[in-house]
């Protein structure tokens, strides 16, 4: 199977400091990938970098084949993005705003009015439809946030904590949708603090460290013979904090 995503030697270096260091990965369709690290370590850069808000310091982002950089249009047209914090155009009814989104896309009027409608009742969002966004909570912008990213049909969605200011009922919701994405042949990747979310979600997951990725493999692969839950795993790699150093802080 063609690859959906490739990160070959991927750097990203502010000064002296290397926020992502000669990072490669590739991602084929039909997988839910993990992007796991502690804060600061290199995981927001790198999804900037892979739906093209941030330029590389040299290293190459191909989506289906299309690099970011050189053939930005096409490689953009495959891929849907949500960060952690929507940004969204508040002063525009939820309908407006992806009718806006679809047009960037050329999205056909008729479909596109079709997959809001269908996406919007989904979310329970269709009696909202016409109100203005800036009514809405956190948990409705990430549905319309979510709408928005889906409504082009992308092989490739990047989404940042997806399960973050959701009710049980909605964050249950999306990770149904992202799984079914992803047995369609959608490659979905996400990055979560919450590791039960990965353990269970995630056909794959790769751990990034001070700007490298330091482990990647399936939930078998990573625990070894240890059988440590994803939590262990991850604490060992990063240097999570001991139970002496906790206790040397109490007393």
């Amino acid at each position: 199977m063609n690859a959906i995503l490739e990160l070959t030697n991927l750097n990203k270096q502010y000064g002296t400091k290397n926020a992502v260091r000669d990072l490669n990965l590739t991602l084929s369709g039909g997988e839910i990938f993990g992007l796991l690290g502690p804060n600061g370590a290199g995981k927001t850069t790198t999804f900037r970098m892979i739906v093209g808000l941030l330029r590389p310091t040299s290293g190459t982002v191909k989506v289906l084949g299309y690099d970011v950089e050189k053939q930005a249009v096409e490689a953009k047209k495959r891929l849907g993005f949500v960060p952690d914090t929507p940004v969204l155009y508040e002063k525009l009814t939820a309908n407006e705003f992806i009718a806006f989104i679809a047009d960037l896309y050329g999205v056909d009027k008729e479909k596109a009015q079709r997959r809001a409608g269908e996406f919007f009742r989904l979310f329970d969002l269709s009696d909202n439809a016409d109100d203005l966004i800036d009514s809405f909570s956190h948990g409705m912008k990430q549905k319309v946030a979510l709408t928005a990213a889906l409504i082009h049909d992308p092989q490739l969605i990047i989404m940042d904590e997806p399960t973050r200011g959701l009710d049980p009922k909605s964050a249950r919701l999306i990770k149904d949708l992202l799984r079914q994405l992803a047995d369609r042949g959608v490659s979905v990747v996400i990055s979560t603090h919450v590791l039960e979310i990965a353990e269970r979600m995630c056909d794959r997951i790769g751990i990034i460290s001070g700007g490298e990725l330091i482990a990647v493999g399936t939930m078998d692969e990573l625990r070894g013979e240890s059988g440590d839950s994803l939590e262990d795993v991850f604490l060992e790699l990063t240097g999570g904090a001991e139970d002496a150093e906790i206790a040397a802080v109490l007393e």
